[in-house]
């Protein structure tokens, strides 16, 4: 019966592809390949790679293109590709880690209009979408499944992100774009949700375009959002039954310097109990801005350890020797 089900669900997912056409208003001119060259040096190259490749959105008439911000971290060179296949130089201009959020701009800038901001507040699960990238698979017709939290294993937590079916491959920096052909997310990653009385369906992660409004300006402005940066520790991690696992420790970040390792098992942080993955990045999160000591509770192979971690910003460890996120290294 389950089987069934599932199978019912996908056919369906699959059949509103055809269902559903482009809304007029959204142009796929709009839509732009990224490349980015990133040096062999830079903190980001051994797990997000030298060479990264995917989509930008072309969000004014100044030349500026919102993506997800793994693409451009810490790249030497960026190019964008319009649609016509006319390349242009792009300079980084901003991040925010909070968000995955990342801006560029060409020199010129490009031509064609821009996509309009929409409202993904009020996106609901259920409601027709568009995925639009500047890949062979230009355009595709999808529906939300889910609105929900997101929890990435890089220190990373969205409280009502937008779960998309079916999959699109070619997601990293997508636009979400809503019936009225307004910009409503940007893609970031490629995942699975478990659904009630169906089981687990693969989906992309899409940022809500609304958590780009208040730090825009900021963004252009300063390269990243005002205000203090939440406390960072430079570790991965991963839930299994509620417990939180060290999956990984940044080389030269807090985490490695306290003394944690792959394996630790993550018991309190503040002697506050950890529950769960996003539990223990918002205790973290609570004990102070970046800069601020974090003590842990730790299980380390049979031993329990009292471990404080001097937390740092995240932008800084992805700056040596005073550099921009962004600038050549």
């Amino acid at each position: 019966m389950m089987r069934h089900k599932t199978i019912v669900i996908l056919t369906m997912l699959l059949a509103i592809c055809f269902l559903f056409p482009l809304p007029a208003h959204a142009s796929l001119d709009a839509v732009v390949r990224i490349t980015a060259r990133v040096p062999a040096q830079a903190r980001t190259a051994a797990s997000l790679g030298t060479e990264r490749e995917g989509n930008g959105i072309v969000i004014d008439r100044e030349g500026r293109v919102l993506t997800i911000g793994y693409l451009i971290l810490e790249a030497e060179r960026i190019e964008v590709t319009t649609a016509d296949g006319k390349v242009y130089p792009a300079r980084f201009v901003g991040y925010d880690h909070g968000t995955g959020f990342g801006i560029l701009q060409t020199t010129p800038p490009l031509p064609g209009p821009p996509i309009a901001l929409g409202d993904s507040n009020a996106v609901a699960a259920g409601d027709a979408v568009q995925v639009l990238t500047a890949g062979e698979l230009a355009g595709i017709s999808a529906r939300v499944l889910m609105r929900k939290e997101f929890v990435g294993y890089w220190e990373y937590l969205l409280e009502d992100a937008i779960y998309v079916a079916p999959v699109h491959p070619d997601y990293g920096g997508a636009a979400l774009v809503a019936e009225d052909g307004r910009l409503i997310g940007v893609g970031s990653i490629l995942t699975r949700l478990e659904m009630d009385e169906v089981g687990w369906i693969a989906c992309n992660m899409f940022v809500p375009i609304d958590l780009l409004k208040p730090i825009l300006a900021q963004l252009i402005e300063k390269g990243q959002a005002a205000g203090p940066a939440k406390p960072w520790l430079g570790l991965q991690s991963s839930e299994v039954q509620g417990r939180v696992f060290v999956t990984r420790v940044s080389e030269d970040g807090p985490a490695a310097a306290a003394g944690l390792a792959s394996g630790d098992v993550i018991l309190s942080v503040n002697g506050k109990p950890v529950t769960g993955q996003a539990d223990f990045y918002r205790k973290v999160w609570a004990v102070g801005t970046a800069g601020a000591k974090i003590p842990l509770r730790v299980l380390q192979k049979d031993q329990v350890q009292e471990i404080v971690v001097q937390s740092t910003d995240r932008r800084q460890y992805l700056q040596p020797a005073g550099k921009i996120i962004g600038e050549p290294i």
